[in-house]
């Protein structure tokens, strides 16, 4: 992985839905692509072109199993940039949108109705 500069990171935070993704992410060791649908309720094209996006940024790491394309932070994220989600993640709490996102990934692993298991 190449050296995360600043402007890389902050870019690749500047959207609601990397955002949100992001937040699952710090929350959960690795999700699939269906479960970031389902979880935040966007269409899977959405959340596959914003995967992209931080996977080109160097936040994330994909591994496919399967049919299933499983997404998690970057084994070489920087500590920095690691405090700063993890961070971010904390602030998440306050806001209704995250939460939401977080119960609804919370009902679909009681619900056993994950992609495909690892």
């Amino acid at each position: 992985m190449s050296h995360l500069t600043l402007e890389v990171f902050a870019k690749a935070l500047a959207d609601q839905t990397r955002l949100r993704i992001l937040n699952l992410l710090v929350q959960n060791s690795q999700l699939c692509v269906c479960e970031l649908t389902d979880a935040l309720g966007l269409a899977q094209p959405k959340i596959s072109r914003h995967l992209a996006i931080l996977r080109e940024a160097g936040l994330l790491q994909d591994r496919k199993l399967g049919l299933w394309v499983h997404y998690r932070l970057h084994d070489d994220l920087q500590v920095w940039a690691k405090a700063i989600l993890n961070q971010m993640q904390v602030a998440s709490q306050q806001e209704a949108i995250y939460q939401e996102d977080s119960q609804r990934l919370h009902q679909l692993a009681l619900a056993d109705s994950t992609c495909g298991e690892v």
